[in-house]
C-alpha cells in the first residue's frame, strides 16, 4: 500500500479525556489505532515552567485524515492549545500498514 501514513501525538489532561478522544477517532475512521500512556510533561506556559501528569495519545493514521482528526481533537479537548503534531511513518511492516489503511477506509 502506497500511502502517507503518520503518527499523530496528542497529550490530554486525564485518562478519561484521552480514552474519549481515542474512541471517537477510531469510531470515525480517523485513526486505525490509538495507544494511551501516562506521562509527565515539563513545559513553558505563559512565562512559567510547569510539570504535569498527562496522558499521551499515539495515533496511527493517514496524512489525508489529519485535518479532520485535528478538528475532532480540538472539539473534544480541554486544553486551550492542545499538542497535535504529525510525524511521518517512513517504513513499517507491510501487513501492519495494509491493516492501518483498511481500518481507516483507504
Amino acid at each position: 500500500m502506497n500511502s502517507n501514513f503518520v503518527v499523530v501525538l496528542v497529550t490530554a489532561d486525564s485518562e478519561v479525556e484521552a480514552e474519549a478522544i481515542a474512541k471517537s477517532l477510531v469510531e470515525n475512521q480517523l485513526a486505525a489505532c490509538v495507544s494511551l500512556s501516562p506521562i509527565r510533561s515539563i513545559y513553558a506556559w505563559q512565562g512559567e515552567i510547569h510539570s504535569a501528569a498527562e496522558w499521551q495519545l499515539v495515533i496511527k493514521t493517514e496524512l489525508a485524515k489529519f485535518e479532520d482528526l485535528k478538528t475532532k481533537v480540538r472539539a473534544m479537548h480541554s486544553y486551550e492549545v492542545p499538542e497535535i503534531i504529525a510525524i511521518p511513518i517512513v517504513a513499517g511492516s507491510e501487513a501492519y500498514l495494509d491493516w492501518l489503511g483498511q481500518s481507516i477506509g483507504l
